[in-house]
């Protein structure tokens, strides 16, 4: 079974420029660590739209989530019951879907890079797409992007925002004149065309990509031993409370989303959960002061991450210094705005998005506002909401 990756994309950037500012003799590790790509595609200023070749993206007869194209249930995905969607939803990605609601064959158009101006009220407020892959090498397949954050870092530097879009979210794909879940945007396009369709749903610009694997998961959970994460929701083996989690333990207690009371939502939650979790531990007294732990942190944090061609260690180094005292107090989690959760007939289980709260959280983003920012619209339980 493939494990799936998480949101420590976030959590290794913010952690690696945070103790940058402390330890700046790590930078040889940082820079022979991190690989940089062009995950913008602004050298080129356009992005060819082509499936990952190692997995072709779903048609019609089955949706992402396992069910049939009548929304109906393709198992639970517990082998125990013999349930095949997991299985069905690893495999497949949602297709790209006309205003008919058919799929639309998009291999090979062209969408053109673009970037919406900055507001100048923004200073120099910054945001990072944070993107968790399970691929292996990035070189060979691009994988499934089951981890979607985008961090805002405000102008002050003493404030962290984490917006967690679920996979799910049925939204326009850039330039191709259709709809799919967010995901499918990285699949057909990779990090690219995700940043494309993301910029235009919050109106911002994108300063930065980032990318990580599920390798550095365990690694570094274990390298700070362990943390203590606080459940707030009772499943898949864990007790609600404060519990102490190994990385493997951790993998496990992220990867849930069946026993939850709002799937891949309750997922998104627990995620966050623990990444402060993990936050809070690299960045204690404990793990500063310790050259062998503070070190094996940074070394498990960005072996496997990748970033875009214009962040540059130093840059990262000098960030870091400037946000030296943001704790955990300081950085807050959000999820992409949502109302409900609906059946379509090609692409399967969605995610609806809440697209007069997504215009105010984009406000806040564009403007640095986020202290102000509220959500009351995006379901606390239960699936349905004022859609």
């Amino acid at each position: 079974m493939r494990f799936v990756a998480w949101a420590v994309g976030g959590l290794a950037l913010l952690a690696v420029l945070v103790v940058a500012g402390y330890a700046f003799y790590l930078q040889d590790t940082v820079s022979d660590n991190i690989t940089h790509e062009d995950l913008k595609a602004d050298r080129d200023g356009v992005i060819t739209i082509a499936p990952d070749g190692a997995r072709q993206p779903a048609g019609d007869e089955e949706g992402d989530d396992g069910t049939d194209a009548t929304g109906g249930d393709a198992g639970t995905g517990d082998p125990a019951d013999g349930g095949e969607a997991e299985a069905a939803e690893d495999e497949q990605d949602a297709p790209i879907v006309g205003e008919d609601g058919q799929p639309i064959d998009v291999t090979g158009i062209e969408v053109p890079v673009s970037v919406p101006e900055r507001d100048p009220s923004s200073g120099d407020a910054l945001n990072f797409l944070v993107i968790g892959t399970d691929s292996r090498d990035l070189s060979v397949e691009r994988g499934r992007s089951d981890v979607i954050v985008l961090m805002h870092v405000n102008d002050e530097r003493d404030r962290v925002d984490l917006v967690h879009f679920p996979r799910d979210l049925f939204v326009p794909i850039a330039g191709t004149g259709g709809s799919s879940k967010i995901n499918a945007a990285y699949a057909y396009g990779g990090a690219p065309l995700l940043m494309q369709t993301l910029q235009p749903l919050v109106d911002v610009p994108i300063d930065h990509v980032v990318m990580v694997n599920f390798e550095s998961f365990k690694a570094m959970t274990d390298a700070i031993g362990g943390v203590d994460v606080q459940v707030t929701e009772a499943g898949g083996g864990f007790s609600a409370g404060v519990q102490h989690m190994n990385g493997e333990e951790g993998l496990r207690f992220v990867r849930e989303r069946y026993s939850l009371s709002q799937g891949d939502i309750s997922r998104g939650e627990r995620q966050m959960q623990f990444v402060k979790a993990v936050m809070l531990k690299a960045l204690s007294r404990e793990t500063l002061t310790n050259p062998v732990r503070l070190a094996n942190f940074v070394d498990a944090a960005t072996t496997n991450l990748t970033v875009d061609e214009d962040l540059r260690v130093g840059d990262m180094r000098n960030l870091g210094f400037a946000m030296r005292d943001v704790r955990g107090g300081d950085v807050h989690f959000w999820s992409g705005p949502w109302c409900g959760i609906d059946s379509h007939p090609v692409a399967g289980s969605i995610v609806v998005m809440a697209e007069s709260q997504m215009a105010e959280l984009g406000q806040h983003l564009r403007t640095d506002t986020m202290e102000d920012y509220r959500d009351d619209v995006s379901p606390t339980s239960g699936f349905s909401g004022g859609c």
